[in-house]
């Protein structure tokens, strides 16, 4: 009887066990609607077959990201993702296919990423010169806009973002030591909340929402810059092949819609910042100021001619960063390498363990990167978008365009904007191949196609790889930056920016 009895009492414990090991420390309702979620998918396919089902996964993986501060979404979204290809959703070969069509989105995490970690001590000292000279919230801001734009028409937008998001973790480290009362020379865990002090709490709220801010200017910045150049965003080399433009035709053809956008997007940043709306404005608070000038004085009070020359070397390959991207020397990923083969040789980073340390924050990235092609080659294999397309195809002349426009803005806030833009632009050119458009149509059309994916994606993080590696990141959890935050935070950028987009499309183009 004491064995009969003992037997469900350890059944019932490993099982205990086993939920409580199932996604780990997220919330029990989290756990129970990722389970129920799961079976629903499975009764779905068999109820309403595999479109409906495919359309309810893509939701599902939105839910997922919107839930990354609850639970990093590669493994939910990669229980979606595995689900897909075991009910046929799509094939591996499929998923095979996506994965090497994004190979240099794949390339550029690995290595530039890591690349960037090499070039921080050159960072924190350039941005934190300007943050401590320039005391105008509303100017600062207009600049870390300004400077994503600038750098995004000419880099990719996930290399700006993660030079901005390298800057944002370094203070919001050396303030949260300060805060937590510990020394440079102690370790510090910058997540943690049990040793802040009580008096420091408003303060570092106040910093975070500072930097949110900061950081938000600076991924919009990107959108705006990104969308005016053929290398500005991989969908934009998608579309100049297909038009047969270069550098030069390629800004030509969409300035009259870029622009404006651009103009409108600046004057967004200074109103809503000036407003203090949506989040925006929060100014440095003084304590801060306090510790990142002391802490700027104590560095150079001590810094050696050894630390000296390791600035200059990292602002050198900083430049040959910048005039490898602009010139295209190599693929982006390619340059990364360099970066870290340079600037780990001339700043004395010899040891494995201090080059593996630079490859942590992209790595997490890249692997949800992986599962977010399986879904996109689910919607392919299900052809999801297939008849939006031939419906906007069936309309006539600038009403078209503003289709086109529409269409692949609001694909691309639920899917991959290069996806979506790559889709579309092959229709297009198939449609142009077979003589039932005229070229000044197809030129037309190109443009809406570039700018739609481009400009209303930023609507939530998912539409473009550089708000959702910012939505992962490492400086997202330190500044509360979460998916509906995010969003919130796009909005006003989003209603201003896509509405002139529009107008441009219909009016000016």
């Amino acid at each position: 009887m004491t064995l009969q009895a003992e037997a469900p009492r350890k059944l019932a414990g490993l099982w205990s066990g086993f939920a409580s090991q199932f996604l780990g420390a997220s919330p029990r309702w989290y756990k129970q609607a990722m389970v129920a979620l799961l079976l629903l998918n499975a009764l779905l396919l068999w109820l309403a077959g595999p479109v409906v089902t495919t359309w309810l996964l893509v939701f599902e993986f939105i839910f997922t990201l919107g839930m990354a501060l609850k639970c990093y979404p590669l493994q939910p979204g990669g229980l979606l993702a595995l689900q897909a290809v075991l009910l046929g959703l799509v094939s591996p070969e499929a998923v095979y296919t996506e994965v090497v069509h994004g190979f240099p989105v794949i390339l550029l995490l690995i290595f530039m990423v890591a690349g960037i970690h090499f070039l921080r001590e050159g960072l924190l000292f350039l941005f934190t010169g300007l943050l401590l000279r320039v005391r105008s919230q509303t100017v600062l801001a207009l600049l870390f806009c300004v400077a994503g734009a600038l750098l995004s028409a000419f880099l990719d937008a996930l290399t700006v973002l993660a030079v901005v998001i390298t800057v944002a973790v370094g203070f919001h480290e050396l303030y949260h030591r300060a805060a937590s009362g510990r020394t440079l020379d102690l370790d510090h865990d910058p997540r943690t909340e049990a040793d802040r002090i009580e008096f420091h709490r408003a303060d570092l709220e106040q910093f975070r929402a500072f930097l949110r801010g900061l950081l938000m200017h600076a991924a919009v910045g990107t959108t705006l810059g990104g969308v005016c150049t053929m290398v500005g965003e991989p969908q934009n080399l998608l579309v100049a092949k297909a038009a047969g433009w270069n550098f030069v035709s390629f800004f030509h053809a969409m300035s009259p819609v870029t622009m404006p956008v651009l103009a409108v997007g600046l004057l967004t940043c200074v109103v809503v910042d000036r407003g203090r709306w949506f989040g925006y404005g929060e100014p440095m608070p003084a304590k801060a100021r306090v510790v990142l000038q002391d802490h700027a004085s104590q560095q150079a009070a001590e810094r050696t001619s050894a630390d000296r020359a390791r600035l200059w070397v990292q602002g050198a390959v900083a430049v040959l960063l910048i005039l490898s991207l602009a010139f295209h020397v190599a693929e982006v990923g390619l340059v990364g390498l360099l970066v870290i083969v340079l600037a780990t040789t001339f700043c004395g980073v010899t040891d494995e363990a201090r080059i593996g340390e630079a490859f942590t924050s992209a790595l997490p990235f890249t692997a949800l990167l992986g599962v977010f092609f399986v879904i996109v080659g689910a919607i392919n294999a299900q052809d999801l978008f297939g008849p939006i397309v031939h419906w906007v195809l069936g309309l006539e002349g600038r009403l078209q365009a503003v289709a086109f426009y529409v269409a692949t803005g609001l694909l691309s806030a639920i899917s991959d904007n290069v996806f979506v833009a790559s889709i579309y632009i092959g229709e297009v050119q198939r449609a142009f191949a077979a003589g039932l458009m005229t070229r000044e149509q197809f030129d037309l059309l190109a443009v809406a196609v570039n700018t739609g994916t481009n400009i209303p994606s930023i609507a939530t993080p998912n539409g473009q790889a550089a708000f959702l590696f910012l939505l992962t990141s490492a400086a997202a959890p330190l500044v509360r930056l979460g998916y509906g935050r995010m969003c919130w935070m796009a909005l006003p950028y989003l209603i201003t920016m896509a509405s002139t987009g529009l107008v441009a499309v219909l009016y000016w183009l």
